[in-house]
Order: structure tokens, then sequence, then C-alpha cells
């Protein structure tokens, strides 16, 4: 595999002290790759990439981008420092127009010819561009998480993080939406995600990671991970008391 551009080693996280939800967790993902996080409700998988983002407070272990510290940064600065992420929910201005909610995305940044990023990811996003004026609230759900993806890459990060991107859409919504994701990573962005939609995420994924109750429980190539017996005990089978080198 190639040197890993993002990694979170090790990391303890939740909501409250003495609560840990993530419990020495780990994921590393390099440029140009697609990781999705599965696993069972209540596995801890979103509440791990957002602190990995600096959303929710790590309690210990390490993340760095690019050889960087950044486990400390900030939320609001970590697009600063490369990385980009996009939430399940309220991932877009509704009563604002397409072409505005980039705009103001592009702000993040000084020194970004904001125009001409648009004018980049109209040409990689034809059905944004072709409704540019349109309200993001009437856009379909598969079109919103397009123009929350379009927001989240304005500022051309190294690595794309995203919570659930296929929550609540139609099949073909939910094929639309992952065709774009791996268009995204051949450009050579790394893509950090997780999903509930197993089939849907592995079938774009390069590796995935299976959460039980916070811990890693496995880990493999995509395209081998459905077919893992581990994995069938694990997720597909929501076997709880399972624990990485136990015996399914």
């Amino acid at each position: 595999m190639t040197e890993p551009l993002l990694v979170a080693d090790r990391i303890v996280a939740g909501y409250e002290p003495g609560l840990a939800i993530v419990k020495e967790a780990s994921v590393s993902v390099a440029g140009g790759e697609i990781v999705v996080v599965l696993g069972p409700n209540g596995a801890g998988k979103s509440t791990f990439i957002k602190a990995i983002a600096g959303l929710v407070p790590k309690f210990s272990g390490s993340v760095t981008l690019a050889g960087r510290p950044i486990g400390d940064t900030p939320a609001h600065r970590m697009v600063a420092q490369g990385l980009a992420f996009v939430p399940q929910t309220e991932n877009v201005f509704a009563l604002m127009t397409i072409d505005d909610n980039l705009k103001l995305a592009g702000g993040a940044l000084p020194g970004i010819d904001v125009r001409g990023r648009i004018d980049e990811l109209y040409a990689f996003f034809p059905d944004l561009a072709r409704q540019r004026r349109l309200l993001a609230g009437r856009l379909s759900g598969g079109q919103r998480q397009m123009l929350a993806v379009a927001r989240a890459l304005i500022v051309s990060p190294a690595v794309l993080m995203l919570d659930e991107p296929s929550a609540g859409l139609s099949p073909k919504l939910v094929e639309m939406v992952f065709e774009q994701l791996a268009a995204i990573r051949r450009t050579g962005v790394a893509i950090l995600l997780v999903e509930q939609n197993a089939r849907a995420a592995l079938s774009i994924a390069d590796r995935a990671l299976i959460l039980v109750e916070g811990h890693n429980a496995h880990e493999g190539p995509a395209a081998t991970l459905a077919d893992d017996p581990v994995v069938a005990a694990l997720y597909l089978g929501g076997n709880r008391a399972a624990r990485p080198g136990a015996t399914p």
C-alpha cells in the first residue's frame, strides 16, 4: 500500500470524560484511496471520524496528516490543515443558492481563486452547474449530497471524510453519490467514510474497517471482506461479544 496520508492511532474518544465510546480505534488512509468504516449500530463509527475531525473530544491517541500532528487542531481549523468533513445532516444552507453555498465555502481559506475553483467543480458536478441559481433546499437528496461534497472540495483538501453519505437516499441516488466518490478518489484525494450501506460502500472502497463496541474488530481489502466469515459474524451477524483475536 502507498504510504498513509492520514493516520489515526489508538483513538479513545467520547462526549463525556470517563465514558469512552471509541476505545483505541485506529485507521489509515493513503492518497487516492477509499477506506470505509462499517459496523453495527452503536459501534462508535460516527464518533470515531468526528473525533478525527476534531468535533468530538479525544481522551488519548494521535492523528497525523502527511506526517504532521493535527490531533489538537480545533475543528474549524482542520480545513487549513487539508482535512474536510461532510456531516450527515445540515451540510448545506437550504435558503442559499448552489452558487452562493459554494462561494461561502470558498471563503474558508484566504488566497483561493473562488470563482475559478467553483467553475472547476461545476465541470465535475454538471447537475449542480445546470441548477446553480436554485436554492439548495429544493435539490433532491442526491443533489444536496453532491453540493455538500462540492462545498468540502472547494478548498482542495488532501483528505475528504464523510458521515453516512447515503443516509435517506433511494438506491438510484446512492449509486450516483458513490460513483461520484469513486471519481473524486481518482483525482488523488484520500476518502474516509462511515456508512451503513455496506454493499454500496464496499463496491467502491479499497479497504474497510469493522468497528464493534468502539474497537477495531476486523479490517481488510474491500473486495474480499463480504466473504470473510469473521466479518459475517462480527458485522452481518451482529455478534457483539466478539473481539479482535477471538473465535467467532
